[in-house]
Protein backbone atom coordinates (compact mmCIF):
# COMPACT_ATOMS: atom_id res chain seq x y z
CA UNK A 1 0.00 0.00 0.00
CA UNK A 2 2.85 2.29 1.02
CA UNK A 3 4.38 1.62 -2.45
CA UNK A 4 1.33 1.89 -4.67
CA UNK A 5 0.38 5.49 -2.47
CA UNK A 6 4.40 6.56 -3.31
CA UNK A 7 4.12 5.68 -6.91
CA UNK A 8 0.39 7.23 -7.12
CA UNK A 9 -0.02 10.51 -9.76
CA UNK A 10 0.59 14.19 -8.19
CA UNK A 11 -1.83 16.75 -8.36
CA UNK A 12 -0.71 18.62 -11.61
CA UNK A 13 -1.08 22.94 -11.57
CA UNK A 14 -2.46 24.47 -14.40
CA UNK A 15 -0.45 21.30 -16.35
CA UNK A 16 -1.85 18.28 -18.39
CA UNK A 17 0.60 15.72 -17.18
CA UNK A 18 3.81 15.27 -15.22
CA UNK A 19 7.19 14.21 -17.09
CA UNK A 20 8.54 10.80 -16.09
CA UNK A 21 12.49 10.71 -14.41
CA UNK A 22 15.14 8.91 -16.59
CA UNK A 23 17.93 10.74 -15.09
CA UNK A 24 18.80 13.77 -17.62
CA UNK A 25 15.58 16.48 -17.75
CA UNK A 26 15.69 18.94 -20.09
CA UNK A 27 13.10 21.72 -18.20
CA UNK A 28 11.47 24.39 -20.30
CA UNK A 29 11.58 28.15 -20.52
CA UNK A 30 9.20 29.87 -18.07
CA UNK A 31 8.21 26.61 -15.65
CA UNK A 32 9.14 25.13 -12.55
CA UNK A 33 9.31 21.57 -11.56
CA UNK A 34 9.20 20.49 -7.95
CA UNK A 35 11.57 17.52 -7.16
CA UNK A 36 10.76 15.18 -3.90
CA UNK A 37 13.27 12.99 -3.22
CA UNK A 38 11.46 9.77 -0.97
CA UNK A 39 8.41 12.12 -0.75
CA UNK A 40 10.56 14.50 0.65
CA UNK A 41 10.66 18.36 -0.89
CA UNK A 42 14.29 18.45 -2.38
CA UNK A 43 14.77 21.14 -4.77
CA UNK A 44 13.43 23.23 -7.86
CA UNK A 45 14.35 22.54 -11.33
CA UNK A 46 15.55 25.74 -12.84
CA UNK A 47 15.10 25.93 -16.77
CA UNK A 48 17.74 23.96 -19.12
CA UNK A 49 19.49 20.68 -18.34
CA UNK A 50 18.98 18.76 -15.03
CA UNK A 51 19.84 15.32 -13.59
CA UNK A 52 18.03 13.24 -11.14
CA UNK A 53 18.51 10.20 -9.65
CA UNK A 54 15.55 7.44 -10.98
CA UNK A 55 13.44 6.26 -8.76
CA UNK A 56 14.62 8.27 -5.23
CA UNK A 57 13.50 11.56 -7.13
CA UNK A 58 10.16 12.68 -8.36
CA UNK A 59 9.11 15.66 -10.33
CA UNK A 60 5.61 16.20 -8.06
CA UNK A 61 4.35 19.04 -9.48
CA UNK A 62 4.77 21.36 -12.55
CA UNK A 63 3.87 25.42 -12.00
CA UNK A 64 3.78 27.76 -14.94
CA UNK A 65 5.24 31.16 -14.42
CA UNK A 66 3.68 32.83 -17.17
CA UNK A 67 0.46 34.96 -16.48
CA UNK A 68 -2.40 33.08 -16.41
CA UNK A 69 -6.11 34.04 -17.38
CA UNK A 70 -8.84 32.99 -14.84
CA UNK A 71 -12.12 33.49 -15.89
CA UNK A 72 -14.62 34.59 -12.62
CA UNK A 73 -17.76 32.89 -12.86
CA UNK A 74 -21.10 35.28 -13.33
CA UNK A 75 -22.46 36.19 -9.75
CA UNK A 76 -25.50 38.16 -7.84
CA UNK A 77 -24.03 40.91 -5.73
CA UNK A 78 -26.24 43.57 -3.66
CA UNK A 79 -25.35 47.46 -3.67
CA UNK A 80 -25.83 49.67 -1.13
CA UNK A 81 -29.04 50.46 -2.60
CA UNK A 82 -30.68 47.61 -2.55
CA UNK A 83 -30.22 46.70 -5.96
CA UNK A 84 -29.36 43.49 -7.95
CA UNK A 85 -26.82 42.73 -10.18
CA UNK A 86 -25.54 40.44 -11.88
CA UNK A 87 -21.72 40.92 -12.83
CA UNK A 88 -18.51 38.34 -13.56
CA UNK A 89 -15.12 39.16 -14.38
CA UNK A 90 -11.47 38.50 -15.41
CA UNK A 91 -8.49 37.71 -13.17
CA UNK A 92 -5.17 37.98 -13.88
CA UNK A 93 -2.53 35.80 -11.56
CA UNK A 94 1.11 34.66 -11.62
CA UNK A 95 3.02 32.02 -9.93
CA UNK A 96 5.88 33.74 -8.02
CA UNK A 97 7.21 30.89 -5.45
CA UNK A 98 6.27 27.96 -6.98
CA UNK A 99 7.10 26.15 -3.40
CA UNK A 100 4.36 27.58 -2.06
CA UNK A 101 2.36 27.54 -4.84
CA UNK A 102 2.72 24.15 -4.33
CA UNK A 103 2.17 23.33 -0.60
CA UNK A 104 0.99 26.31 0.64
CA UNK A 105 -2.84 25.84 -1.16
CA UNK A 106 -4.31 22.20 -2.10
CA UNK A 107 -6.08 24.63 -5.52
CA UNK A 108 -4.98 27.71 -6.32
CA UNK A 109 -7.30 28.35 -9.16
CA UNK A 110 -10.27 27.55 -7.01
CA UNK A 111 -9.04 29.43 -3.95
CA UNK A 112 -8.13 32.38 -5.99
CA UNK A 113 -11.78 32.31 -7.87
CA UNK A 114 -13.55 32.03 -4.80
CA UNK A 115 -11.82 34.81 -2.84
CA UNK A 116 -12.33 37.22 -5.93
CA UNK A 117 -16.30 36.63 -5.87
CA UNK A 118 -16.38 37.14 -2.10
CA UNK A 119 -14.15 40.09 -2.43
CA UNK A 120 -15.95 41.29 -5.24
CA UNK A 121 -19.64 40.88 -3.48
CA UNK A 122 -18.52 42.86 -0.42
CA UNK A 123 -16.94 45.76 -2.41
CA UNK A 124 -20.24 46.15 -4.53
CA UNK A 125 -22.21 46.04 -1.16
CA UNK A 126 -19.84 49.68 -0.75
CA UNK A 127 -21.14 51.12 -3.68
CA UNK A 128 -24.65 52.66 -4.71
CA UNK A 129 -25.57 51.74 -8.30
CA UNK A 130 -24.32 55.10 -9.88
CA UNK A 131 -21.30 54.64 -8.78
CA UNK A 132 -20.64 51.21 -9.57
CA UNK A 133 -20.46 52.11 -13.25
CA UNK A 134 -18.66 55.51 -12.27
CA UNK A 135 -15.72 53.73 -10.41
CA UNK A 136 -15.34 50.50 -12.23
CA UNK A 137 -11.62 51.49 -12.06
CA UNK A 138 -11.46 51.69 -8.17
CA UNK A 139 -13.60 48.72 -7.68
CA UNK A 140 -11.07 46.46 -9.74
CA UNK A 141 -8.12 47.91 -7.89
CA UNK A 142 -10.03 47.19 -4.24
CA UNK A 143 -10.45 43.30 -5.68
CA UNK A 144 -6.67 43.74 -6.45
CA UNK A 145 -5.21 44.48 -3.49
CA UNK A 146 -7.77 42.29 -1.04
CA UNK A 147 -6.87 38.70 -3.17
CA UNK A 148 -3.12 40.13 -3.17
CA UNK A 149 -3.45 40.26 0.68
CA UNK A 150 -4.57 36.92 1.15
CA UNK A 151 -3.02 34.99 -1.87
CA UNK A 152 0.71 35.89 -0.55
CA UNK A 153 1.32 32.69 1.57
CA UNK A 154 -0.29 30.78 -1.52
CA UNK A 155 3.00 32.48 -3.57
CA UNK A 156 0.78 33.85 -5.88
CA UNK A 157 0.45 37.45 -7.44
CA UNK A 158 -2.86 39.04 -8.94
CA UNK A 159 -1.27 41.40 -11.47
CA UNK A 160 -5.08 42.62 -13.29
CA UNK A 161 -8.76 42.65 -12.03
CA UNK A 162 -11.54 43.75 -15.07
CA UNK A 163 -14.87 43.69 -14.68
CA UNK A 164 -16.41 42.05 -17.77
CA UNK A 165 -20.50 42.33 -17.81
CA UNK A 166 -22.91 43.60 -15.14
CA UNK A 167 -25.90 42.78 -15.60
CA UNK A 168 -29.21 45.55 -14.17
CA UNK A 169 -32.69 43.90 -13.83
CA UNK A 170 -35.22 44.92 -16.49
CA UNK A 171 -37.40 47.61 -14.10
CA UNK A 172 -34.29 49.29 -12.93
CA UNK A 173 -32.89 49.11 -16.47
CA UNK A 174 -36.15 51.38 -17.84
CA UNK A 175 -35.75 53.63 -14.78
CA UNK A 176 -32.16 54.09 -15.30
CA UNK A 177 -33.39 54.69 -19.11
CA UNK A 178 -36.19 57.00 -17.91
CA UNK A 179 -33.28 59.25 -15.84
CA UNK A 180 -30.74 59.18 -19.10
CA UNK A 181 -33.58 60.89 -21.13
CA UNK A 182 -34.76 63.73 -18.40
CA UNK A 183 -31.43 64.65 -18.34
CA UNK A 184 -30.66 64.81 -22.04
CA UNK A 185 -34.17 67.01 -22.09
CA UNK A 186 -32.74 68.98 -19.26
CA UNK A 187 -29.26 69.52 -20.95
CA UNK A 188 -30.97 70.74 -24.20
CA UNK A 189 -33.39 72.83 -22.11
CA UNK A 190 -30.57 74.34 -20.51
CA UNK A 191 -28.62 75.15 -24.09
CA UNK A 192 -31.66 76.54 -25.05
CA UNK A 193 -31.98 78.97 -22.61
CA UNK A 194 -28.22 79.69 -22.72
CA UNK A 195 -28.86 80.44 -26.13
CA UNK A 196 -31.65 82.58 -25.99
CA UNK A 197 -29.75 84.60 -23.05
CA UNK A 198 -26.68 84.87 -25.68
CA UNK A 199 -28.66 85.82 -28.06
CA UNK A 200 -30.68 88.82 -26.21
CA UNK A 201 -27.46 90.19 -24.51
CA UNK A 202 -26.32 89.99 -28.51
CA UNK A 203 -29.02 92.05 -29.86
CA UNK A 204 -28.39 94.29 -26.66
CA UNK A 205 -24.85 95.06 -27.13
CA UNK A 206 -25.45 95.58 -30.86
CA UNK A 207 -28.41 97.72 -30.23
CA UNK A 208 -26.09 99.69 -27.35
CA UNK A 209 -23.00 99.93 -29.97
CA UNK A 210 -25.72 101.52 -32.91
CA UNK A 211 -26.84 103.94 -30.29
CA UNK A 212 -23.26 105.21 -29.33
CA UNK A 213 -22.23 105.16 -32.85
CA UNK A 214 -25.19 107.67 -33.43
CA UNK A 215 -24.69 109.70 -30.57
CA UNK A 216 -21.05 110.04 -31.44
CA UNK A 217 -22.07 110.55 -34.87
CA UNK A 218 -24.56 113.40 -33.89
CA UNK A 219 -21.97 114.62 -31.88
CA UNK A 220 -19.45 114.89 -34.58
CA UNK A 221 -22.57 116.69 -37.00
CA UNK A 222 -22.92 119.30 -34.01
CA UNK A 223 -19.52 120.17 -33.53
CA UNK A 224 -18.70 120.43 -37.74
CA UNK A 225 -21.79 122.77 -37.82
CA UNK A 226 -20.49 125.00 -34.76
CA UNK A 227 -17.50 124.95 -36.46
CA UNK A 228 -18.67 126.31 -39.86
CA UNK A 229 -21.68 127.71 -40.43
CA UNK A 230 -22.48 129.02 -37.05
CA UNK A 231 -18.78 129.98 -36.59
CA UNK A 232 -19.36 131.87 -39.72
CA UNK A 233 -22.30 133.49 -38.86
CA UNK A 234 -21.05 134.83 -35.87
CA UNK A 235 -18.06 136.01 -36.99
CA UNK A 236 -20.55 138.17 -39.67
CA UNK A 237 -22.37 139.10 -36.63
CA UNK A 238 -20.00 140.28 -35.37
CA UNK A 239 -17.74 142.18 -38.14
CA UNK A 240 -22.07 143.67 -38.64
CA UNK A 241 -21.48 144.71 -35.36
CA UNK A 242 -18.53 146.66 -35.13
CA UNK A 243 -19.05 148.44 -38.72
CA UNK A 244 -22.20 149.77 -36.87
CA UNK A 245 -20.45 150.80 -33.91
CA UNK A 246 -17.60 152.55 -36.39
CA UNK A 247 -20.63 153.99 -38.38
CA UNK A 248 -22.12 155.33 -35.23
CA UNK A 249 -18.94 156.75 -33.90
CA UNK A 250 -18.86 158.41 -37.15
CA UNK A 251 -21.83 160.07 -36.90
CA UNK A 252 -21.79 161.07 -33.50
CA UNK A 253 -18.74 162.87 -34.10
CA UNK A 254 -20.13 164.80 -36.47
CA UNK A 255 -22.37 168.26 -36.16
CA UNK A 256 -25.24 167.80 -33.82
CA UNK A 257 -24.11 164.50 -33.16
CA UNK A 258 -25.57 164.72 -29.50
CA UNK A 259 -29.27 165.79 -30.86
CA UNK A 260 -29.62 162.98 -32.65
CA UNK A 261 -28.37 160.36 -30.12
CA UNK A 262 -31.12 162.19 -27.63
CA UNK A 263 -33.83 161.57 -30.46
CA UNK A 264 -33.01 157.81 -30.34
CA UNK A 265 -33.00 157.76 -26.66
CA UNK A 266 -36.14 159.03 -26.38
CA UNK A 267 -37.94 157.24 -29.07
CA UNK A 268 -36.75 153.80 -27.25
CA UNK A 269 -37.92 154.74 -24.21
CA UNK A 270 -41.43 155.48 -25.87
CA UNK A 271 -41.09 152.36 -27.42
CA UNK A 272 -40.08 150.49 -24.64
CA UNK A 273 -43.54 151.46 -22.46
CA UNK A 274 -45.77 150.88 -25.33
CA UNK A 275 -44.02 146.90 -25.45
CA UNK A 276 -44.89 146.68 -21.62
CA UNK A 277 -48.37 147.57 -22.23
CA UNK A 278 -48.83 145.37 -25.01
CA UNK A 279 -47.46 142.43 -23.30
CA UNK A 280 -49.37 142.74 -19.87
CA UNK A 281 -52.13 144.12 -17.98
CA UNK A 282 -50.15 145.18 -14.75
CA UNK A 283 -47.67 147.90 -15.35
CA UNK A 284 -45.35 149.21 -12.61
CA UNK A 285 -44.27 152.95 -13.88
CA UNK A 286 -42.03 155.04 -11.97
CA UNK A 287 -43.28 158.18 -10.48
CA UNK A 288 -42.28 160.56 -13.62
CA UNK A 289 -43.11 158.66 -16.59
CA UNK A 290 -44.39 161.33 -18.26
CA UNK A 291 -41.77 163.41 -17.58
CA UNK A 292 -39.53 162.30 -21.13
CA UNK A 293 -37.22 165.68 -20.80
CA UNK A 294 -35.89 164.34 -17.47
CA UNK A 295 -35.34 160.59 -18.91
CA UNK A 296 -33.85 161.98 -21.73
CA UNK A 297 -31.38 164.44 -19.67
CA UNK A 298 -30.24 161.43 -17.45
CA UNK A 299 -29.50 159.50 -19.99
CA UNK A 300 -27.90 162.39 -22.12
CA UNK A 301 -25.99 163.01 -18.95
CA UNK A 302 -24.85 159.77 -18.76
CA UNK A 303 -23.66 159.58 -22.31
CA UNK A 304 -22.13 163.03 -22.18
CA UNK A 305 -19.49 161.82 -18.93
CA UNK A 306 -18.79 158.95 -21.13
CA UNK A 307 -17.88 160.63 -24.25
CA UNK A 308 -16.18 163.68 -22.40
CA UNK A 309 -12.67 162.61 -22.83
CA UNK A 310 -13.22 162.36 -26.56
CA UNK A 311 -14.64 165.77 -27.00
CA UNK A 312 -12.04 167.24 -25.11
CA UNK A 313 -9.36 165.66 -27.54
CA UNK A 314 -11.85 166.73 -30.61
CA UNK A 315 -12.10 170.41 -28.89
CA UNK A 316 -8.01 170.40 -29.29
CA UNK A 317 -7.59 169.41 -32.82
CA UNK A 318 -11.05 171.49 -34.36
CA UNK A 319 -10.63 175.09 -33.81
CA UNK A 320 -13.61 177.21 -31.93
CA UNK A 321 -16.97 177.75 -33.69
CA UNK A 322 -19.66 179.73 -33.05
CA UNK A 323 -22.16 178.71 -30.70
CA UNK A 324 -25.77 179.16 -31.52
CA UNK A 325 -28.38 179.51 -28.73
CA UNK A 326 -30.95 177.91 -30.52
CA UNK A 327 -29.33 174.61 -31.11
CA UNK A 328 -31.59 171.62 -32.54
CA UNK A 329 -31.56 169.20 -29.46
CA UNK A 330 -33.25 172.40 -27.57
CA UNK A 331 -35.72 172.79 -30.30
CA UNK A 332 -36.39 168.59 -30.10
CA UNK A 333 -36.50 168.94 -25.86
CA UNK A 334 -39.22 171.74 -26.01
CA UNK A 335 -41.30 170.04 -29.18
CA UNK A 336 -41.63 166.94 -27.24
CA UNK A 337 -42.69 168.88 -23.52
CA UNK A 338 -45.52 170.41 -25.80
CA UNK A 339 -46.62 167.34 -26.70
CA UNK A 340 -46.41 166.02 -23.59
CA UNK A 341 -48.16 168.71 -22.22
Amino acid sequence: LKRAAWLAPAPCRWNSGLPMNIGVLFVPQQEAWVVERMGKFHRILEPGLNFLIPLLDRIRYVQSLKEIVINVPEQSAVTLDNVTLQIDGVLYLRVMDPYKASYGVEDPEYAVTQLAQTTMRSELGKLSLDRVFRERESLNASIVDAINQASDCWGIRCLRYEIKDIHVPPRVKESMQMQVEAERRKRATVLESEGTRESAINVAEGQKQAQILASEAQKAEQINKAAGREANAMLVKARAKAEAIQLLAAALAQQHGNAAASLSVAEQYVNAFSKIAKDSNTVLLPANTGDVTNMVAQALGIYTTLTKPQAVKTQDEMPPAHEDSHSPATEVLKAEQGSSS
